[in-house]
Formats: structure tokens, C-alpha cells, sequence
């Protein structure tokens, strides 16, 4: 069978949500097709189409793993591809999306993953243009699927119920974190260093993730405003219509206790979870959330909305902010947080380590492979 993949999402630099993702899901599939022919099993072989040449952490080629770059990549999409692969001798028996968007016109039998809705669930969050664009592609590309691959419950209900698809199109596998994940970074950069560059100067709460509406971190400035001795610091690169975080801060006149850092290494990340008094993360709507378990990994005390997505991941192992659009609910589970005891604080981190043995990318891997295996027949 050949398994014929969009990997174009995983090929990122610096890599968040839907590219982590990706990435994994890509690296994962890779480890078990090595599997597969270590033992002698070679029936089962992947074709990855890419616009431009893989990053240097891709998996190497080898036999039945190879990476076909496609020029030019206008419309790449949308033609190059599928001209690509309706030409193909032999033709793949499966197409894999890593992402929403497949080729509009698809001569192979195609399994698409999605992240989320959020685009039609908050769509006053997203800019008018990105808007058109997902609203459209993405409806297409799922009436095309025959299989649909959802990273949670509850993106796999709104699929159901925004698209009206059959339940039985739709299947969920959650995605992973791989064990000591962060010890693969070189920890070059101390946290003292840290603290010092970024003016960290009394005990944090930290937030991880793209600065976007539907993050809610200026409802969580306002509930910051009243929480005495303690800062915030939001690490995260820019995505879109974040103007109005920047002008909260000043607005609060909360210039020296938020700190923004930016886009953080995985070294950095480490250390800052690793030193924060918790992680705080008030999200409106989340087809996963990442960084939830990679706090928890570290043994970081998690504070998370009970809303979309999030109860799945965070399951007991965390302080729950009930209504994520009240500041007064997120100030309160803040409190709450600050006035736990030692021994609730540990057996919080103790509930977090539990919780994050139920998710590995070896089982994303293998889920999704079956999968693409009933599809390509």
C-alpha cells in the first residue's frame, strides 16, 4: 500500500499547535513504518509531497519513505499536487492531509486531520480574509474525506454538528507528548539568565501559546490586575489581532508585572515551566492544548478553562476557571491556585503526572495508521 502525505503543515521552523502536530503525527508514522520493515513487513510505503525541501529534523529517507518536492508553488494546493498525484505510476491508495485543507480535486481516496473549529465557533476572532479562506476550504476538503481524523471529543462533536457529517466519518485520536520531551533540548539557557533578560523579578504565573483572541489573555490581565506579589508572563509569538493585548497592558498600566518574551526555544520553555509558581491557561475554545501537558510533564501546577477541548486533557489534574469570558472567575480560580496548601500544590503535580501517561505519539501514530490503512484498503 502507498501512503501518499501533505506534510507541508510539520514543515515549519518554529513550530506551534497545528505544526507540532503534524510534525509528530509525521515522525511517529515514520518510526512505525521502520517497524514494520524490521520486520519484514514492506507492503506499506509513504510518499511525503512538500513545496520546499524538508527541515533538517524530518526523518531521513530511506527504503519506502521518500520526500517528493513539488515547484513551483503557486496554487500548489490546488493543482501541482493533484496533477502530481493523478499522474503518479504507481497511483498512492490513500491521501493523508496533515491539516484541514486537501487538493479540491483528489484522485486518491482521501483522510483528513482537524485541529478545530474555532473559525466558526468565534469567528469574530479571526481576520475577514482567513476567515473566507477556512470557512471555504474547509468544507470542502471534509465533504471530500472519507475519513476525518479529530484531535478531541469535543472538535469531533462540532464537526457533527456544524457540518452536519455522519458520526461514524469522523475518528478521534488525541495527540501525544513524548516522554522527558524537553530534555532533548540543550539546556543551555539558565533560569536565572532568564529571569534577568526578561526582568522577572518576583514569583510567575506563566502563559504559553499564540497571542489571539480566542487565548483570552485580556480578560486574564484584567484578573491579574488585584492578584498582589505575583507577575505574568506570556510567552508566545504573535498571530493575529493581539493590537489589543499590547494596549491592555498600558491601559492597566501593567507594564512591569506582564512581561512578554516572545517566541521561546524549547530549552526556555523547560526552564520557565520548571520555575513558574503555576501555568495559566484561560482559553476560550481549544481543539487540544498542548501546552497543558507540557506543564504538567514538568510538574508545573496547571490552571486551565473548563471549556471546549480542555477538561479531556486536563482531566482532575488541575484548578478549573468555570467561566473562561468572566474576570471575576479567573481572578477567583487564581486565587484559589495562590491559596492551595503544600500538600494540595503536590498532590496536583502528582494528578498531572497520571494524567500525562494517557497520551503518547506512538498511539497517535498507530491510530491514525489504521486509519489510512482501512481507507487505502
Amino acid at each position: 500500500m502507498i501512503v501518499a502525505i501533505d506534510a507541508n503543515e510539520a514543515n515549519i521552523k518554529n513550530r506551534v499547535g497545528s505544526n507540532v502536530y503534524a510534525y509528530q503525527v509525521l515522525k511517529h508514522l515514520y518510526r512505525t513504518h521502520k517497524v514494520e520493515f524490521r520486520n519484514n513487513n514492506r507492503n506499506l510505503e509513504f510518499k511525503v509531497y512538500l513545496k520546499n525541501k524538508p527541515l533538517f529534523d524530518f526523518p531521513k529517507e530511506t527504503l519506502g519513505w521518500q520526500y517528493k518536492v513539488l515547484k513551483p508553488g503557486f496554487l500548489w494546493t490546488q493543482w501541482r499536487l493533484p496533477f502530481k498525484l493523478l499522474l503518479s505510476k504507481p497511483r498512492p491508495d490513500v491521501f493523508f492531509t496533515l491539516g484541514h485543507y486537501a487538493p479540491r480535486f483528489c484522485p486518491v481516496p482521501l483522510v483528513i486531520s482537524i485541529m478545530d473549529l474555532a473559525f466558526l465557533s468565534h469567528p469574530n476572532y479571526f481576520r475577514k480574509k482567513d476567515l473566507f479562506q477556512l470557512k471555504s476550504w474547509t468544507k470542502k476538503s471534509i465533504n471530500k474525506a472519507l475519513k476525518i481524523i479529530a484531535i478531541s471529543q469535543s472538535t469531533r462533536n462540532d464537526i457533527i454538528n456544524l457540518y452536519q457529517v455522519p458520526s461514524e466519518k469522523i475518528i478521534v485520536t488525541y495527540p501525544g507528548i513524548e516522554k522527558n520531551s524537553f530534555k532533548n533540548s540543550r539546556l543551555t539557557m539558565t533560569i536565572k539568565n532568564l529571569k534577568n533578560r526578561y526582568k522577572i523579578n518576583k514569583k510567575y504565573f506563566l502563559y504559553i501559546g499564540t497571542l489571539q483572541p480566542r487565548k483570552n489573555i485580556v480578560r486574564l490581565m484584567e484578573a491579574f490586575k488585584n492578584v498582589d506579589d505575583f507577575q505574568l508572563v506570556i510567552c508566545g509569538k504573535k498571530g493575529w489581532l493581539y493590537e489589543e493585548i499590547f494596549q491592555k497592558v498600558r491601559e492597566l498600566k501593567l507594564e512591569s508585572r506582564v512581561i512578554f518574551t516572545g517566541f521561546v526555544s524549547e530549552a526556555e520553555k523547560y526552564a520557565l515551566l520548571k520555575d513558574a509558581f503555576a501555568f495559566v491557561f484561560p482559553s476560550l475554545y481549544e481543539g487540544f492544548g498542548f501546552p497543558v501537558l507540557e506543564a504538567m510533564q514538568v510538574g508545573c501546577p496547571v490552571l486551565v478553562s473548563k471549556t471546549s477541548s480542555l477538561p479531556e486533557v486536563a482531566g482532575e489534574a488541575c484548578v478549573y476557571i468555570k467561566n473562561p469570558r468572566s474576570v471575576r472567575s479567573i481572578h477567583q480560580a487564581i486565587e484559589k491556585m495562590i491559596k492551595l496548601s503544600e500538600k494540595e500544590r503536590k498532590n496536583l503535580v502528582s494528578k498531572g503526572f497520571s494524567q500525562v501517561k494517557k497520551f503518547s505519539w506512538q498511539k497517535t501514530a498507530r491510530e491514525v495508521l489504521q486509519v489510512l490503512t482501512e481507507v487505502g484498503g
